[in-house]
């Protein structure tokens, strides 16, 4: 989600990489939500920070708690931000519920990167 929100408003900004401690593939949960306000994720695959090669970094974000412990030290010598949010694909309960949950983080997720981190984003470059 991070990365979809992410191209769309900070394009004007900064490449935008998203990157994993693990593989998962993509949540088609994720995938409807997004689809639901208007972002296509089809093109978009899970992957882990040793696929993205060797780019130096100016900001790294993590949203999540494994991802932040996990940061490898190179990383940590950027300008590293981090804001947990719960996972939704550990959510538990009907379809409905499981789909309630990934609407409420994506919508975090995006008020998040459109205000707080293009702000921050803008202010240091």
């Amino acid at each position: 989600m991070a990365e979809g929100y992410g191209k769309i408003y900070l394009k004007d900004l900064v490449d935008v990489y998203s990157a994993g401690t693990e593989k998962h593939g993509l949540n088609p949960h994720m995938l409807k939500v997004m689809e639901e306000d208007g972002v296509n994720m089809s093109g978009h695959f899970s992957k882990t920070l040793d696929e993205l090669g060797e780019i130096n970094f100016d900001f790294v974000v993590t949203l999540c708690g494994d991802a932040y412990e996990n940061c490898p030290l190179y990383l940590k010598k950027t300008t590293l931000l981090h804001r947990g949010f719960k996972d939704p694909a550990k959510v538990k309960g009907s379809e409905e519920e499981i789909l309630k949950e990934f609407r409420r983080i994506r919508d975090l997720i995006k008020d998040f990167i459109r205000n707080e981190l293009r702000n921050i984003v803008e202010k240091k470059l």
